[in-house]
């Protein structure tokens, strides 16, 4: 761990925490508002969030494959098949599911021995890895949730984990994209003005500018040419294009 850097599972029970702040305020008409996730609610947000913490808690558990769908089915559509198959209870229920899930990911997430390998959308994750998975998933709803609703959600020093995930797995996205890559370095601007870099410092490739904004290309929130980003070198722009926080 960099020096001065918090721990991925503390910062993953802090995002909880922030959005568990932002759900607790919600009326019960707010639930049933339109989300930024396209044809969901705010409730099947956090539905489908609740249910992704229940699939880690059964990765955990050793089950061989907590995303089991038939060949060729984007991981989306399977989403937005397991949401319309539970959608229906009422916000409270949502709510404490979500509570519930979020506790029981974390607590085995925790507990894991070293060196395990957890079962996962894409490829076999270590624990913190799939740790770091979560906190981009809950960073990224909770802009789902609150920017339709005008709620603030700042972001925080916990976008270094997504950035660093985001960079990592560049070779994973170029390959889903079909796109030819190579080394991408990457040097951000955090919330609090610091500087991270990521990446091989000898790479041809590099991509600067706020941290923030480098997320929300990430999760698909944000058109790259809608930021203040900078890509320099043969890769840079075809990575920012097909940059992305998580499993296809």
């Amino acid at each position: 761990m960099i020096h001065g850097e918090t721990d991925v599972f503390d910062d993953l029970a802090a995002e909880h925490a922030s959005l568990e702040t932002v759900l607790a305020a919600l009326s019960p008409q707010m639930w049933e508002t339109g989300s930024g996730a396209a044809g969901w609610t705010i409730s099947d947000v956090v539905l489908h969030l609740a249910q992704t913490n229940e699939l880690v808690v059964a990765s955990v558990a050793g089950e061989r494959s907590p995303f089991s769908r038939p060949e060729g089915v984007p991981l989306d559509e399977l989403m937005d098949r397991m949401v319309a198959a539970d959608r229906g209870a009422p916000p409270d229920q949502v709510f404490q599911r979500w509570r519930e899930s979020a506790a029981a990911e974390l607590e085995a997430l925790r507990g894991c021995p070293a060196g395990t390998r957890l079962q996962w959308a894409a490829v076999p994750l270590s624990p913190r890895t799939l740790a770091a998975t979560r906190i981009a998933e809950h960073w990224a709803h909770a802009l789902d949730v609150t920017e339709p609703l005008g709620v603030g959600y700042p972001d925080t020093p916990r976008l270094r984990h997504i950035a660093r995930l985001a960079q990592r797995t560049l070779p994973y996205a170029f390959a889903v994209a079909g796109e030819q890559g190579g080394p991408v370095r990457c040097e951000l601007t955090g919330p609090d003005g610091e500087r991270w870099e990521f990446g091989d410092a000898d790479a041809p490739s590099v991509i600067t500018g706020p941290v923030g904004e480098f997320c929300r290309v990430g999760a698909r929130r944000l058109r790259p040419e809608d930021t203040s980003l900078r890509a320099e070198g043969p890769h840079a722009a075809t990575a920012l294009r097909v940059l992305r926080n998580y499993a296809a």
